[in-house]
């Protein structure tokens, strides 16, 4: 497959997923639906890994660093996110999901004494006060944090944070294992932390509520969103420079901006576009200053990312 248009499927797919979850979210808890969808992404890179003759468990030494990278990267990320799309839209989701290269260079600045000048400054006002403008809508009015759609705002944006940590956590792990075996490791524990939650919410009775076209939503997020996409978006890597894959990450919003209306039936603001494309203005003013494309590096460990 060319690489370019592997890059462009990841993002459909990553796009897309957002939108997958919050349909799946009508039918069944969050806690349910991510143990199942996790459990299809683990088996996939499980068999890939077999299929290339790879190792299927990592070396001990990494078990730590792999069981914190699935805490944070599966575990706490999931659940925000999960949780977060239960209150809020897919579309303000797609929005804020872009402030996640922001972090990033926040982070690097802190704990790799990277410079953060000029231009990342104004980078990272732009992106925060577009994502201000995605949360409150444009309005500013009493009871506004108590709003539902507020607290999922406010649950996307931790899960944006939380985001770029896993970055930063599992930077060295990756660089070691490789790419497949450390998603497939992070995933796989990730997933068995899930477990008791799921256990203990008698979580596989809820399957029976799910419609032809929710399993269909299902089998799309763990097949197509935490396999696919992982090996498109790689795929490209590694043919093409990260610079040129990372600028398809601007295209993940309108995807999912396009899908939401689309296949929810979304209702889309001039406010809430108007703070997206901040946050897009934002993420592409600290990416001139760094030198380096740094949405490349907001997805280097699991296969959709932040979603």
């Amino acid at each position: 497959m060319p690489p370019r248009l592997g890059a462009f499927l990841a993002i459909v797919l990553w796009g897309l997923s957002f939108v997958a979850t919050r349909a799946v979210l009508r039918e069944i808890p969050p806690v349910t639906l991510i143990v199942a969808r996790f459990a299809l992404g683990a088996a996939l890179l499980h068999g890939l890994l077999a299929l290339r003759g790879q190792p299927l468990l990592p070396p001990r030494g990494r078990w730590g660093a792999l069981a914190l990278m699935g805490f944070v990267g599966v575990f706490v990320h999931q659940l925000l996110q999960a949780y977060g799309l239960t209150l809020t839209t897919a579309v303000r989701t797609g929005w804020l999901i872009g402030l996640i290269p922001i972090w990033s260079a926040v982070l690097a600045a802190l704990f790799l004494r990277e410079r953060f000048g000029v231009a990342k400054v104004a980078g990272l006002a732009l992106g925060f006060a577009g994502a201000v403008l995605v949360v409150t809508r444009g309005r500013i009015e009493p009871g506004l944090f108590a709003l539902p759609a507020t607290r999922g705002d406010l649950l996307i944006l931790a899960s944006t944070v939380n985001w770029a940590i896993y970055t930063t956590l599992g930077h060295r792990t990756i660089r070691a294992l490789g790419s497949l075996r450390a998603t497939a490791g992070a995933m796989l524990a990730g997933w068995l932390m899930l477990l008791p939650l799921f256990i203990a919410a008698e979580g596989w009775r809820a399957y029976a509520a799910l419609s032809p076209a929710g399993w269909g939503a299902l089998l799309f997020l763990g097949i197509g969103c935490s396999g696919l996409g992982y090996l498109f978006w790689y795929g490209a890597l590694e043919k093409i420079e990260a610079s040129r894959v990372a600028a398809f990450l601007y295209l993940e919003p309108l995807v999912t901006l396009a899908a939401a209306v689309a296949l929810l039936g979304e209702e889309v603001r001039p406010a809430t576009v108007a703070g997206g494309l901040l946050v897009l203005a934002g993420v592409f003013f600290v990416q001139r200053a760094s030198g380096a494309p740094a949405p490349a590096g907001a997805r280097p460990l699991t296969p959709e990312g932040p979603s």
